[in-house]
């Protein structure tokens, strides 16, 4: 048998078992941490892992033993006791420390081994915060015992109620040379070797005992790009690693902090606003960079992630977007998250088109939300043809609101024969280039949007006839970009001008 440790869970397995032994329910595609440990480096570490309620911490002592962390009762003794701009303690649990009775200087990142009213039975462990003057209760030397050399960002974090959940030694990494992505499943396990398949993050605002909203708008949209539970690495730097999928996305700029390693963050500026960052080193703020989350397990995975890779991701809290639900599928997931639910018309054929407030914090805080709701007959479903008209279905979606929820709507601009018109607002710097425009007979039921080669464009149509000369928005062909089809015409078929029409994508 060997050992190897799979997120921080020591496991044994039988020698030469491939990956799939230990990781068979991995996501497809999605890339792991293989961290091989160099021999020299498995015979003596000076750094020890410490989990924490609030995230994970790596503390790299100095020179001095700190048994408390090695304690059966650890779990019980380091519980937060208090924290300040300054500092935060966890304890209080007995020591043999000479508490010298003077201030010393500490800088962020020092971890000290101090006491309450100068009383070694009430000893605590406390991690400086900020650079600052105090007494501690330390010995003669200032008592730090060592540094967190990562996860500094959680420290900032700690509130009422963490606690250290678990410590353990680490197990060394820094010969890259032997550490690496892989989605190879084959992959023939080692003793010794450290795995990491996920990468967990806790978003900006939100704890389980507290909830604040200073960065909603920001972190639901954190939710909104990593809600399939995948980060695309669309870039990797020696500082971050990008993922861009969403951008083009505007992004509210609401809290700006330094970046420091595992911080995640959207752009709100630039080139490349939309785009989700997590950071592998720290690096000052940015005015259009807010501060979303922060990576809680798995810094590993993204230290190593390269360009291409799919890393699985779970942010917490998960989102809350009741749109486009049946009412009784959104009322058990309401009531599941302990949340109460006001309601325009409580009838089961009837579907979410409207939830206030519209971020998931701003719900968690209130443990409240009004929703609005229409029948079924008046929702008209459609499919998008991303595979022929992949940036006009985007800007669909934008202007709609299905890029963010599975319902958007549309305002009946103009209705004639079996012709119907839309005009949803369109920013003046969004571009409709032409694409996929029919060259032949346009069938009935095919929905479409005007480029900008014609002065309507932006304009939506669906036409219920086919027709040869003519594109859904009354557009010659060449002014046309077909984006897809209706699929229940019928429920068109009422529809009177100005009236805000509702729609569902069908994925196929």
């Amino acid at each position: 048998m060997i050992r190897v440790h799979l997120d921080g869970e020591l496991r044994e397995v039988s020698e030469g078992s491939p990956l799939s032994t230990l990781v068979s329910d991995q996501p497809a595609a999605c890339a792991v941490a293989i961290i091989r440990p160099a021999t020299q480096e498995q015979e003596k570490t000076e750094s020890i892992e410490v989990s924490t309620t609030a995230g994970e911490i790596t503390l790299e002592l100095a020179g001095r033993e700190l048994d408390v962390l090695e304690r059966p009762d650890a779990e019980k003794s380091l519980v937060l006791h208090w924290t300040d701009r300054y500092a935060a303690a966890f304890g209080p649990f007995p020591s043999d420390i000479r508490p010298a009775r003077k201030p010393h200087l500490y800088e962020r990142g020092d971890v000290i081994l101090g006491c309450g009213g100068y009383d070694p039975k009430t000893s605590y462990l406390l991690f400086s915060k900020s650079r600052h003057l105090a007494d501690h209760g330390a010995d003669e030397t200032g008592g730090v015992v060592g540094r967190v050399v990562s996860g500094k960002a959680v420290l900032d974090r700690w509130a009422t109620g963490d606690r250290v959940t678990k410590t353990e030694p680490v197990i060394s990494w820094a010969d890259t040379s032997r550490s690496f992505t892989t989605t190879d499943m084959t992959l023939t396990l080692d003793e010794g070797m450290q795995i990491v398949t996920r990468v967990e993050v806790m978003a900006q605002g939100y704890t389980p005992e507290r909830i604040t909203i200073e960065a909603a708008g920001s972190v639901e949209h954190l939710l909104l790009a990593l809600q399939s539970g995948r980060f695309t690495v669309g870039r990797a730097t020696s500082t971050h690693i990008l993922d861009q999928r969403l951008v083009g996305t505007d992004v509210p700029a609401q809290f700006k902090r330094p970046r420091r390693e595992g911080t995640v963050t959207v752009r709100t500026g630039g080139p490349s606003v939309g785009g989700v960052y997590i950071y592998r080193a720290d690096v000052p703020s940015s005015p259009a960079h807010s501060v979303v989350g922060q990576v809680v397990h798995g810094i590993e995975l993204v230290k190593l992630a390269k360009e291409g890779d799919l890393l699985s991701t779970r942010v917490v809290p998960s989102r809350i977007d009741l749109l486009g639900l049946p009412l009784p599928e959104a009322k058990k997931i309401a009531a599941a998250r302990g949340i109460a639910l006001a309601i325009d018309k409580d009838s089961a054929d009837r579907i979410v088109v409207s939830q206030e407030p519209g971020t998931t914090l701003d719900v968690l805080a209130e443990r409240a939300a009004t929703v609005t709701t229409a029948p079924f007959a008046q929702v008209v479903d459609l499919e998008l043809d991303d595979a022929r008209a992949p940036e006009s279905c985007g800007v669909f979606r934008r202007i709609t609101g299905l890029a963010e929820h599975d319902a958007g709507m549309m305002p009946a601009f103009f209705v004639f024969d079996d012709v119907y018109l839309f005009k949803p607002k369109i920013p003046t710097t969004v571009k409709i280039y032409p694409e996929n425009c029919p060259t032949d007979e346009v069938p009935a039921a095919t929905l479409a949007i005007t480029n900008d080669s014609r002065k309507g464009t932006g304009l939506v149509g669906v036409r219920l006839s086919a027709n040869k000369e003519f594109g859904p928005t009354s557009e010659p062909f060449e002014g046309t970009n077909i984006i897809g089809r209706v699929i229940d015409t019928a429920k068109l078929k009422g529809v009177k001008e100005r009236q805000t029409v509702y729609i569902r994508e069908v994925k196929k």
